[in-house]
């Protein structure tokens, strides 16, 4: 006998997470250019109060992807606002007269992935969604150059001088948190390293994670998204196979040991010299990762700058209003205790 009526599947979410300049939009650029007509929402959490990520996709340019269904939150980290961001925002979306297929959330690049995954067990969406599964982008040269990873011979030297010092590295905690929730992994950037390199990362990753997780290698984040969508873990009832360093504080995360300030920047004089002068000042400040816009003398296109420590990309990538103000500004997030007044003092140059 043939129902009546039907009771509509769960729609299916992928939290794409990474650390800061991994990879993860220009990742979901690639998912939305490759949707073949399957409605897709996004949702882009920044760790700062300038969303740069929300408005490079919505200038991504590809048919159907439609500026309502680009969800920008820039209050906070996701996994420390779920109830006064995050869960309004997903039922909002599911309420919509036309819901979407799929729901892609993009964390900060410095958010912890477990507290997020909790969230899915609310009364209001746990019957309406589940999590398909968590996708970690990891930025392989950062990894292979030991960005994340202690220098054993230092912290004995400071453990050595101060006995009662606890050592304590939060680039390493927020990565493993990130790789410990992964049910794929997309170690991104292959071309930016030999094959040497690559396989010792992806040894590096799966010596990490305590389950049998797949590892994908991508170069620009060109990843088919039949591969990344359509896992169906139900990650939000496997909690238990995803240790993080914040179960023993009952999932409580701060961001204390890092910064975020936004810079208004002048109209530039030229492209290499304005790139050649974020390169030094992000060698010079241990700087993690810079993003943003600015103008340049004489081009009547904006350019656009991302930054991961003291490797930049950057590119013309929208016409400039006539009458738009010669200004850009730009992100910059660092571990605390940056000097900012020299950072803005260097940036108001031109």
């Amino acid at each position: 006998m043939t129902p009546t009526t039907t009771t509509r599947a769960r729609v299916p979410v992928t939290v794409i997470t990474g650390f800061l300049g991994a990879g993860k939009t220009t990742l979901l650029r690639h998912v939305l250019a490759n949707a073949k007509g399957r409605r897709i929402a996004i949702v882009v959490n920044e760790f700062g109060t300038l969303g740069i990520d929300g408005d490079t996709l919505r200038a991504c340019g590809v048919e159907g992807c439609r500026d309502e269904d680009i969800v920008e939150l820039t209050n906070g980290c996701l996994c420390c606002t779920v109830a006064d961001d995050f869960l309004p925002t997903m039922e909002s979306l599911l309420d919509r007269a036309s819901p979407p297929d799929h729901i892609v959330i993009e964390t900060s690049g410095l958010a912890l992935p477990k507290p997020l995954l909790k969230a899915f067990g609310w009364p209001t969406i746990r019957t309406r969604m589940t999590v398909d599964g968590v996708v970690t982008v990891v930025d392989g040269p950062a990894v292979a150059a030991g960005r994340f990873a202690d220098d054993p011979e230092e912290v004995a030297r400071q453990q050595a001088a101060d006995p009662s010092l606890d050592h304590d590295n939060p680039l390493a905690e927020v990565y493993e948190d990130q790789l410990l929730s992964a049910d794929l992994v997309v170690l991104n950037k292959s071309d930016l390293m030999t094959a040497q390199q690559a396989d010792a990362v992806e040894a590096a990753i799966r010596a990490e994670i305590p389950r049998a997780v797949k590892v994908v290698r991508a170069t620009d984040g060109q990843v088919d998204p039949a591969v990344l969508l359509g896992l169906d873990a139900a990650a939000e009832d496997d909690l238990a196979a995803r240790p993080s360093h914040h179960d023993a504080e009952g999932g409580e995360h701060e961001h204390d040991d890092f910064e975020s300030f936004v810079l208004a920047i002048p109209e530039q004089g030229s492209v290499d010299g304005f790139i050649d002068r974020l390169k030094t000042l992000a060698e010079q400040h241990d700087i993690l990762r810079m993003k943003g816009y600015a103008c340049v003398q004489g081009k009547p296109m904006r350019l656009a700058v991302q930054g991961v420590g003291s490797r930049f990309r950057h590119q013309f990538d929208r016409p400039l209003a006539s009458d738009a103000p010669r200004t850009g500004d730009l992100v910059v997030i660092g571990q605390k205790g940056m000097d900012q007044s020299a950072i803005a003092h260097a940036l108001a140059q031109v």
